[in-house]
């Protein structure tokens, strides 16, 4: 999948997991016992979303595109 949508990955101790949140799809969230198990249920859960927006009629966000500059 390509996914272009800002993904927000932290650990939850009271979940004892990987906790994925996406800011610009409201409620959609995710976890994971590891990193990489979130990331991949993100996926899934991001291709639903949209799927369930489209077919309620809703609008699907634009993924906002951020241009971060590295220091070197």
């Amino acid at each position: 999948m390509n996914n272009k949508y800002e993904l927000v990955i932290y650990w939850s101790n009271t979940d004892n997991r990987y906790i994925v949140e996406v800011p610009e799809l409201p409620g959609c969230m995710a976890d994971g016992y590891s990193y990489q198990d979130a990331v991949i249920n993100i996926e899934v859960i991001i291709h639903e979303w949209i799927e369930t927006a489209n077919m309620l009629g809703r609008e699907v966000p634009t993924p906002v595109s951020r241009q971060l500059t590295c220091p070197h």
